[in-house]
Order: structure tokens, then sequence, then C-alpha cells
């Protein structure tokens, strides 16, 4: 359960996830707090990592906490936030990050017409030269084995401030940590960007993340 935001726009969603891990019962007391957190953050809609998760609720709350803490860092402007986190997703193939992460960019208010030219931004014209080497160090930090170098770092610190990068750093490992877990455990597009409606384009090329399956 990870990725807050306000909650519109979910009606008649339909889950692809495998569920590797099997779906837990969300039950008592704390699965109907959880609920609750669903309710208000996603309007509704209870996250497929959030079933897999309540196998381990120690695990569960320590994510929730940390999520929490990480709304509330603010160095790092939002359009850039959002992109690098779905260039990362899109780098590992977590289709259930990508599509929640469509969906949380139209709820924060984003420019949809830049983050849905994510998963072509080589090839899209839409991209400042700060956006592009934003998404290239998401993806150069994403690939095994990562491939950041001196040269790229340094230029972000001088464009960025340290501060600012230190959390687009930790937004790229966090977004890691997210995409990789959501795709070992078989979770897939849930139906968030669906329902919001939101055309995302199609890569082309090698060097280009994959859309949403």
């Amino acid at each position: 359960m990870s990725h807050g935001g306000g909650g519109r726009c979910l009606v008649g969603m339909t889950s692809t996830s495998t569920f590797r891990i099997p779906k837990a019962p969300v039950t008592g007391l704390f699965g109907s707090l959880v609920k609750l957190y669903a309710k208000k953050k996603l309007g509704g809609e209870f996250p497929d990592n959030g079933y897999v998760y309540f196998h381990h609720k120690p695990v569960l709350k320590a994510i929730l906490s940390f999520e929490g803490k990480v709304e509330k860092w603010d160095r790092l402007d939002e359009d850039l936030k959002s992109y690098c986190q779905l260039v990362s997703a899109g780098v590992i193939g977590c289709s259930w990050c990508l599509d929640f992460g469509y969906f949380k960019a139209h709820n924060d208010g984003l420019d949809l017409d830049k983050v849905r030219e994510v998963p072509r931004w080589r090839e899209s014209d839409v991209f400042t030269p700060l956006e592009r080497d934003v998404m290239e160090y998401a993806e150069a930090m994403t690939l095994t084995p990562p491939t950041v170098t001196d040269a790229m770092v340094a230029n972000l610190v001088d464009q960025l401030g340290a501060p600012a990068v230190v959390e687009l750093t930790q937004m790229v490992a966090l977004e890691n940590m997210r995409s990789r877990f959501n795709s070992a455990a078989g979770l897939q597009s849930q139906g968030y960007s669906d329902v919001c409606e939101l055309p995302l384009a199609r890569p082309s090329g090698e060097t280009a993340v994959r859309s949403v399956s």
C-alpha cells in the first residue's frame, strides 16, 4: 500500500493482478482502519498490494508510516517527482505502479499532457532539458547494474541543489522498492488510469520505458 493521494474518478475498476502471494482477508479493527484509509486516500478502491501486505501487519504499518512522511517532502518539484517515479516503474515493468502513478498525477493536478508522454520521454518534444535530465537519472538508477555517472549527478546538483537531488534519489530508490515488490507479487494494472480516462502514449524503441499493460 503506497503512493498516497486524494481519490477521485474511481468507478468500475477491474484488477488484472495474478496475486502470486494470495490475497489476505482484510479483517478486524486494523482491517477496518486500513479500509477507511483507502477510502479517504483512494476514493474507496482498496489497492491490490494492500491485500498482500495485510499478511504481515508490522510491514504494512511501517510502509504506511513511511509513505505518510514521504508525502511531506517538498524540496523537489512535484512534476519532476512524478516523472522520475513513472520512469523507474516503467524500467522495472510494474504496470500496477504505472497505472497508479498516472491516476495520482491526474488527482494531484499535474500537467497531464506531459505525464502521458513519460513512456516515450526520449522521443517526445514536450519535456524541458531539466526534465529529461531527471528522467535519465531515474532510468540510470533503476537499471541493473545502475549506470549513474559523476557528471550526471553533478549536473543535477547544479540545476536543482543538493537537497532536491537527495529527495530525487530517494524517490527513485523508493519507487524501485515499490515496483519490485509489486512485480514480484504478481500485481498488475488495477484500472486507476483507465477510469480517469487518461490516454497514455506508447513507447517505441529499445530505450523507451514500458507502458501500462
